[in-house]
């Protein structure tokens, strides 16, 4: 009797086995990649009255945003330089963003255009993916 129950579970073992090894080897191997797009930005932010209340606040909810690699705001120039993946997101992203900031009535965006490095000298603080890598 011991010996027929044995055989039973090694044959449901074998046979489950071999079916799985079927379906592995007839199922191919599928490898996404992930294309990033970085684009630098500058951002001229209208009313911000002081670097610490207002300047790294924008900086700091920019840097929160999936897709942005990178942010400064300087109070003193009265302008943002971020980095974003536009494979992600857009340029009207990141300023309807900016705008929404602190219920959308303080901060706006009076210009912005594609620059090809950034250029603000003041400290730099790095966005959260930046610091998750």
């Amino acid at each position: 009797m011991k010996l027929i129950i044995a055989l039973i579970i090694s044959s449901i073992v074998l046979v489950s086995c071999g079916e799985n090894t079927k379906q592995s080897a007839t199922k191919p191997d599928i490898v996404t990649k992930k294309e990033v797009a970085l684009k630098n930005m500058e951002v001229d932010i209208e009313g911000m009255t002081c670097e610490i209340g207002c300047a790294r606040l924008i900086q700091s909810k920019l840097s929160k945003i999936e897709g942005i690699t990178y942010t400064k705001v300087s109070f003193e120039q009265g302008k943002g330089q971020i980095t974003y993946d536009a494979n992600r997101i857009s340029s009207d992203y990141v300023i309807a963003s900016i705008e929404k900031i602190a219920g959308g009535d303080l901060y706006s965006v009076s210009d912005s255009k594609e620059i090809s490095e950034i250029t603000l000298t003041s400290e730099t603080t790095p966005s959260s993916e930046e610091t998750k890598n």
